[in-house]
This record gives structure tokens, C-alpha cells and sequence, in this order.
């Protein structure tokens, strides 16, 4: 059993934005494999299914993203899982350019605060996630702005391109091989 997380903020008023391309990868893992996100449970929206015979539970946490971690330790406790190789967490990056991915076994919150959050309440920094880049801000964006806002329509086919490597990532690193999930993604540029 594995818990798949997206980062995002809820409300309509954030659909899209850089800050919630987790929630974008979720929702396309969703569509690919017939799995429906509409129950609420764990402070999120969420359902279950089977990702390459895998039993998950894609989780959006409805919390807000600097309170993530409320909503991603519940599920984990709730199915007693073991984060460092049950517990999937999808998110943005900035120091990442649009199209880049990272997959990582383990690390610190980078300055991201819903990781911060998740970190804090799980009290470790040993679990799976993929970084999935939207791009410095410019130097006269305030961060909370720029996070909160869309991408270029350049950036975003570069990005939609990211979300399927990003799904792409996740079907592998379910099957237990999240080395493999790197050496393929980290290296994935998505061209021009």
C-alpha cells in the first residue's frame, strides 16, 4: 500500500498554479487509472485504487499547503505505513526550471513549507518524493505571488510534459524501483 500525495492549495482560486502541480499530477494518476478523488477523509480529498497492481490512496490534502503534514500524517498513521518507501509526496520546486524533475529518496524541505509541515508532523525526512520544477521567480516577484500564480502558456506545455514524467516516475517507484525512477527523470529535460 503506498499513500500519494500532491501538494496544493484547495479552492478553485488555485487550480494550475505553480504551487499546485502536485495536485495537477495527482489528478492526471487519477484520470490514467480510473481512480475517482472524491472522498473526504485524512483532512484531504482522496480515493483508492491500483497503480500497476499496487494498491494507493491518491491524497490531495484540503489543509492548505503550509498545514500538509496534518493531513499526510493521518493517512499514514491511519494504514500504518512505513514513510521511507510507502509514502509518495509530489510538489513544486523553484529551483527547478518548467520541464525538470527530481526524484529523491530522502531530504530536507528545501524552503518548501508544506514539506516543512510534513516533515515536522511525520518527525523524519526519509520518504519518497519527485520535485517537479516551475521555475525561479523573478527578482521583482514577491514568492508567495509568484507561487501562487500560472505559468506562461510555454511553461505550461513544458510542464504538462512534467506531469506524465512525473506519473511516469510514480508507476515505478511503486514497482520498488525508485532507482530506476531517477536515473530515467532526473535527468528528463523536456524539450524545447
Amino acid at each position: 500500500m503506498y499513500v500519494i500525495t500532491g501538494l496544493g492549495n484547495p479552492t478553485k482560486k488555485y487550480e494550475h498554479t505553480r504551487h499546485n502541480i502536485g495536485f495537477d499530477v495527482i489528478q492526471y494518476l487519477a484520470d490514467q487509472y480510473n481512480i475517482s478523488i472524491n472522498t473526504k477523509n485524512f483532512k484531504g480529498l482522496c480515493g483508492t485504487g491500483f497503480i500497476e497492481g499496487q494498491k494507493v490512496l491518491l491524497l490531495k490534502p484540503q489543509t492548505f499547503m503550509n498545514l500538509s503534514g496534518n493531513s499526510v500524517r493521518e493517512a499514514v498513521d491511519f494504514y500504518k505505513l512505513n514513510p521511507a518507501n510507502e509514502l509518495i509526496v509530489i510538489y513544486d520546486d523553484i529551483a527547478l526550471e518548467p520541464g525538470y524533475l527530481r526524484v529523491r529518496k530522502k531530504g530536507s524541505a528545501g524552503g518548501h513549507n508544506g514539506m516543512k509541515d510534513i516533515i515536522a508532523h511525520l518527525g523524519t525526512q526519509e520518504f519518497l518524493r519527485i520535485r517537479v520544477g516551475v521555475g525561479e521567480k523573478p527578482q521583482e516577484y514577491d514568492l508567495a505571488d509568484y507561487v501562487l500564480g500560472h505559468f506562461s502558456k510555454e511553461d505550461r506545455n513544458k510542464v504538462e510534459e512534467a506531469i506524465k514524467c512525473a506519473a511516469d516516475a510514480v508507476k515505478l517507484m511503486v514497482q520498488d524501483q525508485t532507482d530506476a525512477a531517477m536515473n530515467l527523470y532526473n535527468k528528463k529535460v523536456v524539450r524545447e
